[in-house]
């Protein structure tokens, strides 16, 4: 399906001269003078490589077709992360390039979204934010009350997140995951 590139956002997956490319930034710049243009980071699907395509804003790029799926995260073992999809309990099993930083916050059961393009997984997205628990932090410095000191805390899950001083170790925080920062003490 074709689109005109200032409509090309993060995470659409692009297809040039046969080859898959994932959206990973796209930014659109209107000089004072001179044609307004789109700038696009990408990565190659099949192999990982980034690239930076830079297109005028009402030239027509390819957009291929892809379907976009809730999953449940059973398990990861040597052939990758194995999925289910809810309502047909189909299994579908993800590689780990594919995966990549957000194995971080995969946990049993976990709902994401997946992103398949003829029957394989291209993208992922986790919700954007997740409960996890505190392993150690460092203790609190007394007279060290100002609202704007964060500490060092270890997550569960291997994260390293600045959290507020009367934050300790065993309390469960849910954090963003765009930036691994601390949102809010959790409420479970």
């Amino acid at each position: 399906m074709k689109v005109i590139a200032s409509s090309v956002r993060k995470g659409n997956v692009i297809d040039i001269d046969g080859k898959l490319y994932v959206v990973l930034k796209a930014e659109n710049f209107h000089p004072g003078k001179g044609t307004p243009v789109t700038q696009v980071d990408m990565r190659r699907i099949s192999d990982g490589v980034k690239i930076a395509e830079r297109w005028r804003t009402t030239e027509q790029v390819e957009r291929a077709h892809v379907d976009d799926s809730d999953y449940d995260f059973l398990y990861e073992d040597g052939e990758g992360f194995h999925f289910m999809e809810p309502n047909t309990y189909d299994q579908v099993t993800v590689h780990p390039d594919v995966v990549g930083d957000l194995k971080v916050y995969l946990t049993d059961g976990m709902r994401v979204s997946l992103k398949t393009h003829e029957g394989v997984a291209i993208a992922m997205e986790v919700p954007g934010k997740v409960t996890v628990e505190i392993t150690e932090t460092e203790p609190v410095v007394k007279g060290q009350t100002a609202s704007s000191s964060y500490k060092p805390a270890m997550c569960s899950n291997g994260l390293r997140v600045m959290v507020p001083p009367h934050i300790g170790a065993g309390t469960r925080i849910v954090i963003n995951t765009e930036d691994n920062s601390y949102v809010e003490r959790s409420k479970d």
